[in-house]
């Protein structure tokens, strides 16, 4: 036995696959296909169709383009839909950039402050070079994005249209991170010189300031005031003008956050099931409420899921989009691709593996609307609108099996009508503090 590759090993190793024809027949379907396609299993496309007993209305399919946005676009494609029905519409739009305007800028202060926090911990340890991993993502969490409503309400997508920036937002996020990364090594530094905590709160908001201008330059300003003027399925003229946008938030979407509940099913050793979860330094809006996770068995999930649907209201979630997904037929299977009898091995990690070692995580929020039931009640797929066009999946809505729910599925947002008394009992219990790279900590 040998610590080395040695030439007789790899003789070996070529001898062993060379003496399977399998080996053979794969090498040259993938090489010449493709991964994916030649592990394609066609029974489930069979098996996983876009028909369920459960669906409900919704407006035109939305897209996000070249930016990570899907956890804004999901909310406020849950939210516009509580309009088109106050006001009788066919179809609606709330504004995403808008709410990443807002969101740019709040997590910019953030981070700062999180910068200060810290001041006197090592640059290269581990929750310093945290921070400064990615101060300017797209991602964010659900109670990240009800922190900006409440704050900043919503507006119309006319009122603040998509800008060529906000479709594609790599070259502005990179500028940012640059920018923030620099700020930290100013405060840093000059607190190393002896400046007192007022002098670094002073030269924060100055380096907001460039953040803001350059906001601007790239989104627009968000407006102060917007006129609500449309026409309903009855070709009738709603006019209201001069609104706020919290005015036209508490009036047309007529929403309380403050109800919703995020719901999470991590079944790792660390994180007992009923029991509430925050995680460190984990945020945007610095006066906001933390984000919190109630911890479920799967199945609970599912029940409050569909039963916020049969009262026609949708479910934001989110999931780890990846694994088994085929953007072509818009089908979440785990039977989607066979990798194991095509590649000759065995992929056995349990989902509490996978959040553990770093092989899943939450990386896409999308929208419940709708689920097909058996006869017994229980749901069998799930359709999912999605953000990403109408080009992807059929027509924009994707179709998850049950199964691909219970191994990628980590958080769903309902009402906290529809919990059981057990779990509203959660709510009020004491919050666990997971350290700030827990893999529940990740943004969609």
């Amino acid at each position: 036995m040998s610590k080395n590759i040695t030439p007789e090993l790899l003789a070996s190793y070529s001898g062993s696959f060379h003496a399977d024809r399998a080996n053979l027949v794969a090498c040259d379907a993938v090489m010449t296909n493709g991964l994916n396609k030649s592990c394609l299993n066609h029974g489930a496309r069979r098996s996983n169709t876009h028909t369920y007993s459960l669906t409900l209305k919704q407006g035109s399919v939305t897209s996000q383009k070249s930016s990570g946005r899907c956890w804004l676009f999901a909310a406020m494609n849950v939210m516009r839909v509580r309009v088109m029905k106050k006001l009788n519409l066919k179809d609606f739009e709330l504004s995403q950039n808008y709410m990443m305007f807002w969101d740019k800028l709040e997590k910019s202060n953030w981070f700062l402050e999180n910068i200060l926090d810290t001041l006197d911990e090592p640059t290269d340890g581990r929750l310093v070079s945290f921070l400064l991993r990615d101060p300017m993502g797209d991602g964010g969490q659900w109670d990240m994005m009800a922190n900006l409503v409440n704050k900043y309400g919503v507006v119309p997508k006319y009122a603040m249209p998509e800008s060529a920036v906000s479709s594609s937002t790599r070259d502005m996020n990179r500028v940012l991170t640059e920018l923030l990364r620099g700020d930290a090594s100013i405060l840093r530094r000059k607190h190393g010189e002896g400046a007192d905590r007022e002098a670094l709160t002073a030269e924060k908001e100055r380096m907001l300031e460039e953040i803001y201008r350059i906001l601007v330059i790239c989104l627009g300003e968000p407006p102060k005031t917007v006129d609500l003027e449309v026409r309903d399925k009855d070709d009738n003229f709603i006019q209201d003008l001069g609104l706020t946008p919290m005015e036209f938030y508490k009036k047309y979407v007529d929403m309380d956050l403050n109800d919703y509940i995020s719901l999470i099913n991590a079944p790792t050793a660390d994180k007992p099931f009923y029991h509430r979860y925050t995680v460190k330094m984990l945020g945007n809006v610095k006066e906001g409420a933390p984000v919190c996770y109630i911890n479920l068995p799967v199945d609970e999930l599912k029940a409050a899921a569909i039963a916020q649907m049969k009262d026609g209201e949708p479910v934001w979630f989110g999931c780890d989009v990846g694994p088994y997904s085929d953007r072509e037929t818009g089908l979440l299977d785990i039977d989607n691709y066979d990798y194991e009898n095509t590649l000759q091995i065995r992929l056995r990690m349990s989902k509490a593996e996978r959040l553990d070692y770093g092989q899943s995580q939450m990386t896409h929020a999308m929208v419940f609307q709708g689920v097909n039931l058996d006869g017994d009640g229980k749901p069998t797929r799930w359709r999912v609108e999605n953000s990403w066009g109408d080009e992807a999946g059929i027509k924009g809505y994707y179709s998850m099996s049950d199964a691909w729910f219970d191994e990628y599925m980590y958080q769903v947002v309902v009402n906290k009508k529809y919990l059981t008394p057990e779990q509203l009992a959660v709510i009020n219990s004491d919050v666990i503090e997971l350290a700030p790279w827990d893999p529940m900590g990740s943004l969609a």
